[in-house]
């Protein structure tokens, strides 16, 4: 279990306040505003604590509103909007200065047995022993790597990556708006599927938003790109180990009006289809194509 991981399995066990009322932190970390998948896996918790056990998310879609602050806890309001026969839907919302951060509804399910299918994952994959970690390629290809880039792949964090195309981080060229990154967890998770649900919401918000930003011949990290996650909807399909390698599949569809919209899937390194992910976000650019 590494420090990183440790710290992500702490934050994700909130403290109750009150019924329906819970109170998440972040890592003491130097970051300029509250990671994303980090809210987004912290009022699934608390969704989480109001549903029954044998119940569990299939569904979440969530809209951030404002950046949020890590040096103060932030509070999850949970509105038990429906206990069904079988479903439940919970709304949280989550606030920090007395105003709304982000809010989320999420579908619970207990399971049933059904028609089933999947796609295949995508073939010819390399497998992730083969390919070098983000740490190594900063090693590898030095100042070709940008430097947003660099200081993002040094930090020490809960999850690792593994890009299985590397054109996107070291070159300026427009190139097609796909990428595919193998990714896990730096430790063990525990085996309930509550917490793995929060974490693999956790990681899905990791990289998403950079493939819309790949036709143009950027990088999120670029100085005159304002990026922020503007909604995120995820599909949970079928449940799996998170510290082994999963593939990450991504494409963007379309980027218009500042805002680019990215589709993900997870698989399974055997090809189990875990979990389908779906996000627009703001792609703005601070000074006018033309300059």
């Amino acid at each position: 279990m590494t420090a990183a991981m440790d710290e992500l399995l702490g934050i994700l066990d909130l403290e109750q306040l009150e019924h329906n009322l819970y109170r998440g932190r972040s890592p003491k970390l130097d970051w300029q505003r509250v990671f994303g998948g980090q809210t987004i896996a912290q009022a699934l918790v608390a969704a989480q604590r109001t549903v029954e056990p044998e119940r569990h998310v299939h569904s979440l879609h969530g809209y951030f509103m404002r950046p949020g602050d890590t040096k103060v806890p932030i509070i999850y309001q949970v509105d038990r909007i429906r206990d069904g026969g079988s479903f439940t839907t919970r709304r949280v919302v989550a606030v920090q200065h007395g105003q709304a951060i982000f809010s989320l509804e999420a579908s619970f399910q207990q399971d049933e047995v059904g028609l089933e299918h999947q796609v295949p994952m995508p073939l010819d994959m390399p497998a992730p022993d083969t390919l070098l970690s983000q740490r190594e390629l900063i090693g590898k290809f030095g100042e070709a790597v940008p430097d947003g880039i660099r200081r993002y792949w040094e930090r020490d964090r809960p999850i690792e990556m593994k890009p299985v195309m590397l054109e996107h981080y070291t070159s300026r060229e427009k190139l097609e708006p796909k990428q595919n990154i193998w990714i896990r967890t730096t430790g063990p998770v525990p085996a309930d599927r509550a917490t793995q649900a929060a974490v693999l919401a956790y990681l899905s918000d990791m990289t998403l938003l950079d493939t819309s930003t790949f036709a143009h011949g950027r990088a999120i990290f670029d100085s005159d790109i304002q990026a922020a996650s503007l909604d995120h909807a995820m599909w949970f399909h079928r449940s799996h180990p998170l510290d082994d390698w999963m593939l990450y599949t991504q494409d963007s569809p379309s980027t218009q009006g500042s805002r680019g919209f990215t589709r993900g899937s997870l698989f399974a390194r055997d090809g189990t289809l875990i979990a389908s992910v779906a996000q627009e976000g703001l792609i703005r650019l601070k000074r006018p194509p033309a300059e």
